[in-house]
């Protein structure tokens, strides 16, 4: 069976929570256990629809019932399933049996099978394993982070989730509105800045956003805007048009040059962004940084390599946007093409032994990565901005960086 969240007490948590809890808790009693990962997010759009996949779920009931089984559908679509005492041929059978499914699928075909599915031998393979369900795990929360994000530029809070799901109908309703509103005044500027060791701040470039919190409450105050989240990506788009078009008409010099927006993959190769390109000053580019959020670049990775080499030979530079402490290791900047990381700050770290081999570990990837490439963010304390400067991080955004600014604004330049 699957694994549900109330199984372990958790309300609304993610399938990949709780494969990575489930894999942690058999450490003492990995003998005789085996898991294959079937990487069903690979196939083709047109096979990955819901019932394909509750049809694919099913392929292992037999197993679970009969071998202590254990089946999570990730949110990707892959499939994990861990059992006890099964043979290699038993098992063999259900992914043989899935591989018919998707016949026409060319992951399926036998000359790519290594592609279809992995499989691991928890005796021997555990700490793989672990690392496979930990990385899962960070991914989702990356993704759902992203969600949250952008609905915090909408003034959604906590209380949100209380409200029901936006209709395509209330959707559409938004939309409307926001083709005749004037977004001007939502503008929202966080400085990302370089810091010193005696927390001066010196600003690189400023991110732009849209909080129209007031605006939603007053078309939509019932609907809970991220509560689906096919919507809300479409929403997402239609808003990243309305900001492109608001930058385009600005008058403010301010949202010229030297900023960065947080755009969806799909928007770069709109004709509102080539609107929006057209209109630029000439040099401007180069100072202009186009975030994506990392769900999105995984989503289709093709598309996004497509929109990174057409920006790259605009001039733009890229962010990654939305990466955790513990995913930095993952992921490689320079074979994604990608100008500069953002890592989320997380208060975890001060609490983690800074001579210790974790601390090393993450200080060395970020060496990897390139110190002057990544921006911690999020940084709402100061020992965001020490703890940054320990692992060689030197930029940084956050509300305790806007207090900084802001410090310095009011006492001024005190070198005279």
């Amino acid at each position: 069976m699957n694994v549900t969240a109330a199984q372990l007490g958790q309300p609304n948590v993610s399938q990949e929570y709780l494969l990575l809890n489930y894999v942690q808790r058999l450490d003492r009693h990995r003998d005789g256990r085996k898991a294959v990962h079937v990487h069903l997010s690979n196939l083709r759009d047109h096979n990955r629809r819901g019932h394909h996949l509750r049809i694919a779920g099913n392929t292992f009931e037999g197993l679970v019932n009969q071998f202590e089984g254990q089946m999570f559908a990730l949110n990707s679509g892959d499939l994990v399933f861990i059992c006890k005492g099964a043979s290699v041929e038993e098992m063999d059978d259900a992914i043989n049996r899935l591989r018919y499914l998707f016949s026409d699928d060319p992951l399926a075909m036998a000359d790519v099978a290594d592609n279809f599915s992995t499989w691991y031998n928890l005796e021997a393979q555990y700490k793989d394993f672990v690392e496979l369900a930990q990385t899962l795990n960070d991914a989702e929360q990356a993704r759902q982070e992203r969600l949250r994000m952008r609905a915090s530029q909408w003034g959604e809070d906590e209380a949100s989730n209380n409200r029901p799901a936006i209709t395509p109908a209330q959707l559409g309703k938004l939309e409307n509105f926001l083709k005749s509103a004037d977004l001007s005044s939502f503008v929202r500027r966080q400085q990302v800045c370089a810091v010193s060791v005696d927390a001066h701040p010196k600003p690189i470039f400023k991110e732009l956003f849209i909080s129209i919190d007031e605006l939603a409450s007053t078309v939509l105050p019932e609907a809970n805007l991220a509560g689906n989240k096919w919507l809300f990506q479409h929403l997402t788009v239609a808003l990243d048009s309305r900001v492109l078009k608001l930058l385009v008409r600005a008058d403010d010099t301010d949202l010229h040059s030297s900023f960065s927006i947080n755009m969806n993959v799909s928007t770069v190769l709109s004709q509102s962004f080539l609107d929006f390109d057209s209109q630029l000053r000439t040099g401007s580019r180069g100072t202009i940084v186009i975030e994506f959020q990392l769900i999105d670049v995984f989503a289709d990775l093709a598309e996004f390599n497509f929109a990174r080499d057409f920006l790259h030979e605009k001039g733009y530079r890229l962010c990654l946007d939305g990466i955790s402490h513990s995913s930095l290791p993952v992921f490689d900047r320079k074979t994604l093409g990608l100008d500069l990381v953002k890592m989320i700050w997380d208060k975890s770290l001060i609490d983690e032994d800074q001579g210790g081999e974790k601390f090393e570990a993450l200080r060395q990837s970020v060496e990897e990565c390139g110190r002057s490439r990544i921006v911690m963010t999020r940084c709402d304390l100061p020992a965001a901005i020490e703890i940054g400067h320990l692992l060689g991080i030197t930029m940084f955004q956050g509300r305790y960086v806007d207090a900084l600014i802001q410090e310095k604004a009011r006492f001024g330049n005190t070198a005279a």
